[in-house]
């Protein structure tokens, strides 16, 4: 049947061009879905990239100021007053401080990471829909029952 003669009955296709179009509807939704996961994962995975790079850079802080403030201490005891100790106690608090600050946004760049809402929404009203799809029973044609009562 060409195009043009189903044009002029109507709007008929067969089961073949059926299945076809719900399997190519059904693969589009699916694509559409991942490209919708994957676009809310991204911004996840940066504000997490962020966050993880803060929380190591304080840790790095940290870490640098553990000699500075034990040279501190030192030479704080060694002369009781202020000079080149207070200096470096200075320079280690500083360090710490840069630290803290690093931490609290790392803390609000994890807060802000969730789970990818709308796709689970999505996907969870696709799975209702498609779950209270039934199938059709096949419509019986008169030639079909003829020959089945003939082979009988």
């Amino acid at each position: 049947m060409s195009a043009l003669d189903q044009g002029v009955e109507g709007a008929e296709r067969t089961l073949g061009q059926l299945v076809a179009s719900a399997t190519a509807e059904m693969s589009a939704l699916v694509h559409d879905e991942i490209a919708l996961a994957k676009a809310e994962l991204r911004q996840d995975v940066k504000r997490a990239g962020i966050g993880g790079a803060a929380i190591s850079i304080s840790g790095v802080f940290a870490l640098f100021s553990l000699p500075v403030l034990s040279f501190a201490a030192a030479y704080g005891i060694h002369n009781l007053g202020l000079g080149l100790a207070w200096s470096f106690l200075i320079v280690g608090g500083a360090f710490l401080l840069l630290a803290g600050v690093l931490s609290l946004l790392a803390v609000s760049k994890f807060k802000k990471v969730k789970p990818p809402e709308k796709s689970i929404a999505s996907m969870k009203q696709t799975a209702a829909v498609v779950g209270t799809v039934k199938p059709h029973p096949r419509p019986v044609s008169d030639k079909a029952v003829g020959v089945a009562r003939s082979s009988s």
